[in-house]
């Protein structure tokens, strides 16, 4: 029939993707998505089937559609729709034209089952041990940081607010169930400082504005070496950066080096370092009243060189990535999260590759 795509059509059209460099199909490629499985089966507990009714989607295919939301900033609904829409995306998951697609309910539970699961870490570590096995292995220190990641912003009152601090649910709430789960009580307000030039000649170079933000953070370390993130924990945006320091340092990692900002300077930080094998980098805190050293200044300055790399991380997550949270609570930020800082690795994997195998 006139106007209905036959098979040829199909296959000129992937031709055609591919030639035009299809990045999705890189990423097929090169990673083995069959390490997924053992993590994921263990979280789902799925039945056998024997009890009759629909067999669920191949959960390597359902991880694979949150590598896609993770890295298009989808949304369950636009997720399904784009799935649809787009033949490199049919393509990536391994789809026919005329295959059943899953919808965003299906998608969203699949989410849960692995958020209620604790299953993203375990994702995280499997991938990692892979770049470990395929000749990646964490070397030459690692760069710790942490970046914001906004969250939508809730219209709450002053009481709610209070009540939401001290831990409980707001009275109005209590009787509004479907209001309550919209409302996100594990989300903070904190406040970030960016650099701005001086609005007149003879001030200081920049001069630091401070800007409410309100959501989650992802707290990551990579890697010198490749640039991997090796350790990650998500938090809300008000906790205290330097509080991560432990939770996100890798202990494989072959460097006992470890480059952070100043928030991560700490006395308890440094003892911890020291007792636990590390050798300390992190930037110096100017003295209370008297002004920063030159010798320390360019101590900083040396630091600030190696500790960049792990801006391109965020640079990347939030730029083309767009990371940004849409779930409510914690725990699915958490898993937001997870995915997007593994999705990151996949990326950077890919990137690796074409440049060569590991030195």
């Amino acid at each position: 029939m006139r106007g209905q795509a036959g098979f040829w059509d199909v296959d000129e059209r992937y031709g055609r993707l591919s030639d035009a460099g299809d990045p999705l199909e890189k990423l097929n490629a090169i990673v083995p998505w069959e390490v997924f499985r053992k993590p994921l089966s263990k979280a789902l507990k799925r039945s056998d089937g024997a009890k009759g009714g629909r067999p669920p989607y191949d959960a390597v295919l359902m991880f694979k559609v949150l590598v896609l939301q993770a890295l298009y900033n989808l949304s369950d609904e636009q997720a399904e729709f784009q799935i649809q829409d787009r033949l490199s995306f049919m393509r990536f998951l391994g789809l026919g034209i005329a295959e059943k697609v899953p919808d965003a309910k299906t998608i969203w539970l699949f989410r849960e089952h692995l958020a209620e699961a604790g299953a993203i870490q375990n994702l995280f570590a499997r991938f990692d041990k892979h770049l470990a096995e395929a000749g990646y292995l964490a070397m030459g220190g690692q760069i710790v940081d942490a970046t914001i990641v906004a969250a939508p912003k809730q219209r709450n009152t002053e009481d709610e607010k209070a009540a939401i601090k001290a831990g409980e649910v707001p009275e109005a709430w209590k009787d509004k169930p479907a209001k309550l789960r919209q409302k996100d009580r594990d989300a903070r307000w904190t406040v970030k400082f960016s650099k701005a030039k001086p609005a007149a000649p003879g001030k200081p170079q920049h001069i630091d504005i401070a800007v409410p933000a309100f959501g989650y953070k992802d707290h990551v370390s990579i890697d010198r070496r490749f640039g991997f993130i090796r350790g990650w924990s998500a938090t809300t945006a008000s906790a205290y950066d330097g509080a991560q320091l432990s939770s996100v340092l890798d202990r494989s990692n072959t460097g006992s080096t470890v480059w952070a900002d100043t928030a991560y300077r700490s006395a308890k930080n440094e003892e911890w370092l020291e007792e636990n094998g590390y050798v300390s980098d992190i930037h110096r805190k100017k003295p209370k009243g008297r002004p920063m050293s030159q010798r320390t200044s360019r101590a900083n300055g040396r630091r600030s060189a190696v500790r960049s790399k792990v801006e391109h991380v965020f640079a990347r997550q939030k730029g083309p990535m767009r990371l940004f949270i849409r779930t409510i609570g914690l725990v699915r930020a958490k898993v937001k999260i997870g995915m997007v800082n593994l999705a990151y690795n996949l990326t950077r994997l890919v990137w690796h590759q074409g440049r060569g195998a590991p030195a």
